[in-house]
């Protein structure tokens, strides 16, 4: 009798060392959208909490700056294009006149090393045509992946400034629990531990596993944040939900 009543007692022990915590809804893949030119927004698709598919086109910038410099680089290839053409005529004409020994061979090696320069620069500015053509691309931003629009930080008729937050998009399909254990804790918890998880607000219940444990940066709290990814299932979850937790401190790695 005493030997069971010994075994239930050790049994209700460990059970009673798992950890209860709360932890919060982040998603594992925000993308911040910015410009890459200048320019007047011409048109925004998107408001927070709007879902975007990949590919789905969020905000148009005017492409007038853009224009000149492409208008400027097709006057520029143009002037070089009829240099050449140019210069192509007296070299072929300086060859012959080269041939019957009437100009000296200096002035062909001239030419020649002009010819040479002027074909050098018109590819030059063919690349340059080419890579501001290119760049009309971003000027309709577009979604990198099926997500949620968190943020946004523009308005139809403002200036687009290169490197500035525009939006930022979050993958509801890669979600974790943040939560913070601490120190004391830590000889109880280990990667790939049982998680029991709570949605209070939705009322779902799920199962989950530890994922990281990372060294919180504020060393006076003597804590260690812990990353836990879970099944949502076909339930709709959005970061910075809130979640209760059960750390099931004596499970092992192969209950994962």
């Amino acid at each position: 009798m005493i030997k069971v009543l010994l075994i239930v007692l050790l049994a209700i022990s460990s059970y009673a060392n798992d950890i209860e915590t709360s932890g919060t809804v982040i998603s594992n893949n925000e993308k911040v959208i910015t410009s890459r030119h200048f320019g007047y927004i011409k048109k925004v698709f998107v408001q927070e909490g709007s879902f975007v598919k990949k590919n789905q086109l969020l905000y148009k910038i005017d492409s007038s700056e853009l224009d000149s410099l492409k208008n400027e680089a097709k006057a520029n290839l143009t002037i070089l294009e009829n240099k050449l053409d140019n210069v192509k005529l007296n070299y072929n004409r300086y060859k012959r006149l080269y041939k019957d020994d009437l100009i000296a061979k200096y002035d062909l090696e001239q030419l020649e090393l002009n010819l040479l320069n002027l074909k050098n620069l018109v590819s030059i500015a063919k690349a340059k045509l080419t890579q501001i053509n290119n760049e009309y691309n971003y000027l309709n931003v577009k979604a990198s992946n099926d997500s949620m629009v968190i943020k946004k930080s523009i308005k139809e008729g403002e200036m687009a400034m290169p490197g500035a937050i525009a939006l930022v998009l979050t993958d509801l399909q890669n979600l974790k629990i943040k939560t913070s254990i601490n120190e004391s804790d830590l000889v109880n918890i280990k990667k790939f531990q049982k998680v029991e998880v709570s949605f209070p607000s939705i009322n779902f219940n799920t199962i989950g596993k530890i994922d990281a444990i990372i060294p919180s940066i504020d060393n006076t709290a003597h804590s260690f944040i812990v990353k836990i990814s879970f099944d949502k299932k076909e339930q709709i979850i959005y970061p910075g939900m809130y979640a209760k937790l059960t750390i099931k401190t004596n499970r092992t790695k192969d209950e994962k």
